[in-house]
């Protein structure tokens, strides 16, 4: 199985949130951590990884949504 970084955090708690949501669709996840240093209390850099087939599905669900202009 292939794994890929999909996002980079420089709080590991951020991290672990998008590893929930990702969850909550079935979508296999890890979360490493990159980083010694702490950042104003949040805690060491990390990494959230997916498989590489979920790739876009989870950028998908992580994404902002997009803004609707009304006509």
């Amino acid at each position: 199985m292939s794994w890929i970084t999909l996002k980079t955090t420089k709080a590991r708690w951020e991290a672990e949130l998008m590893q929930q949501i990702l969850t909550a669709y079935d979508i296999p996840s890890r979360v490493l951590n990159i980083g010694a240093g702490i950042y104003f209390g949040e805690g060491s850099q990390a990494a959230l990884q997916v498989r590489s087939k979920d790739q876009w599905t989870a950028l998908l669900l992580l994404s902002p949504p997009e803004d609707n202009p009304e006509s």
